[in-house]
């Protein structure tokens, strides 16, 4: 594994790239181990091999502006575009997303109702489902044609995000978007998640209640979807102006008490 971190580090491959393709074994490895095929000692001498990316450096923090999901749904397919939208509004993670069926979705309550089987975490998790996304997929076809409780809310069906990934790539370069997982600035499906974080915690929605949503256990991962970018910055300085102009606006009536006395 070692020897393949250096040859690829040869061939010009980036860092995250190759501690990506780095986990596969070592995900054999632990569950090699899990089955009692291998001992301590050998999962230890794997356990050496060290991540090339810096901690922390391999974080994803894109965000999706408003306008840049204006312009993905203008341009994508008319199938991948209630994905989006779900992604975009829920938070939900793309294979919640893509196994999603009828029977989750409580139009009457306006929630997506997940169990224990359907998330990551296996922890069930009640989303709220907004205006927007309630227009969206009640105009779905499958909604009006629906037969069975379980069948599927979208055309990627099961938990697969190859064939949506690949239609996503096409319409972020027809909106101008850059799209990849290594790149710099670049998007993906993923983000969408980080999006919808960062969106709720602006609109001073509770973090308890943020995490709640997306099914974050941890302040720590909460966080790491929760993006503070320059509009934020923007704001705080705004807040402080506003700040120093009540405390000087104030002066002047403390001044006056003062003499009085």
């Amino acid at each position: 594994m070692e020897n393949c971190q250096q040859n690829s580090l040869k061939k010009g491959m980036a860092t995250a790239t190759i501690d990506h393709e780095i986990e596969k074994p070592r995900t054999m490895i632990n569950k090699a181990y899990a089955n009692d095929m291998i001992s301590d000692e050998t999962v230890k001498t794997f356990k050496k091999v060290k991540k090339l990316t810096k901690k922390g450096s391999d974080i994803r923090d894109r965000i999706l502006s408003p306008d840049e999901f204006k312009k993905l749904m203008e341009c994508a397919e008319d199938h991948l575009k209630p994905v989006l939208a779900c992604g975009y509004y829920t938070g939900m993670r793309s294979g919640e997303i893509c196994a999603l069926t009828w029977d989750k979705v409580d139009f009457a309550a306006r929630m997506i109702r997940l169990e224990k089987g359907d998330t990551k975490d296996k922890e069930a998790r009640n989303i709220p489902i907004c205006n927007e996304l309630y227009k969206i997929l009640r105009a779905l076809p499958s909604c009006i044609q629906k037969t069975d409780s379980d069948q599927h809310v979208f055309q990627y069906k099961g938990s697969g995000m190859k064939k949506a990934d690949r239609n996503l790539k096409t319409a972020c370069k027809d909106a101008g978007i850059k799209y990849g997982r290594f790149t710099k600035g670049s998007f993906v499906f993923h983000d969408l998640r980080h999006t919808f974080n960062t969106n709720m915690r602006k609109a001073l929605v509770s973090e308890s209640v943020i995490m709640e949503i997306t099914g974050h256990s941890t302040r720590e991962m909460f966080n790491r979807y929760n993006n503070i970018d320059d509009d934020d910055k923007r704001n705080a300085v705004n807040q402080l102006e506003q700040f120093f102009s009540n405390v000087t606006q104030m002066l002047p009536q403390t001044e006056q008490i003062s003499k009085s006395e």
